[in-house]
């Protein structure tokens, strides 16, 4: 594998990032479906303000609807699943059609969530074939470089989230310490002094978890 090209870094890291968001976002709403269904109508609302997203949505329905497959909503599953496919069409070179397949299928299995009564099934198989992506990329890419650069966008993409659920130190700790054994390990530009921040704020007392946002997404450098 030659050298990458800085816009096909960012889209690996990219690539990463958006596969993450659809695999941890899928695994939340499903956890909040039975309660919008059986008994707390409006926790749309309060899953929005968890993941910091506007509460665009007109009832419970709606949200179910828009926040799952409209391409018009910019936070939905399903535009989020399309950035990264789109992103991995254009990458097919770096890392293989076999590799771009899964994120295909997961698109199919997301259209075919729509049309479901039972949409949670479809969805689990859109999070299987996140999973077996992520295993395809350990399995058949040969660039290491490459690899890591789609795993610390998957790491940063889980990182933004944990701090905006505020999740426990243990998993904060884990997700930061896996960032920063795999980040020298690429091409990407990043900021060092970031990243000695984030390894304290988890260790902290009391985490800080808005810095934590803040030092995340301002990783890389421009």
């Amino acid at each position: 594998m030659g050298i990458i090209s800085v816009e096909n870094a960012d889209r690996l890291y990219w690539l990463g990032r958006y596969s993450e968001r659809v695999y941890t976002t899928i695994r939340l709403f499903a956890k909040s479906f039975d309660d919008m269904i059986d008994s707390y109508l409006d926790s749309y609302a309060e899953f929005c303000k968890n993941l910091d997203i506007p509460n665009i949505y007109t009832s419970r329905d709606n949200f179910i609807e828009r926040y799952c497959f409209d391409e018009t909503d910019p936070n939905s599953i399903y535009s989020n699943l399309k950035r990264a496919y789109d992103n991995g069409v254009v990458l097919r070179e770096e890392i293989g059609s076999e590799t771009v397949s899964y994120i295909q299928l997961a698109v199919y299995e997301l259209q075919r969530a729509r049309e479901s009564q039972a949409p949670l099934v479809e969805l689990q198989r859109v999070i299987d074939n996140i999973l077996a992506f992520w295993g395809i990329v350990d399995d058949s890419i040969d660039s290491e470089n490459v690899r890591n650069i789609i795993k610390v966008g998957k790491r940063v993409e889980r990182l933004d989230l944990y701090g905006r659920l505020h999740m426990s130190r243990e998993e904060m700790q884990r997700e930061v310490n896996r960032l920063a054994g795999r980040i020298p390990r690429t091409c990407l530009r990043y900021r060092e002094d970031n990243l000695k921040v984030l390894s304290q704020i988890v260790s902290d007392p009391v985490i800080d978890y808005c810095s934590i946002v803040q030092k995340v997404d301002d990783l890389l450098e421009e």
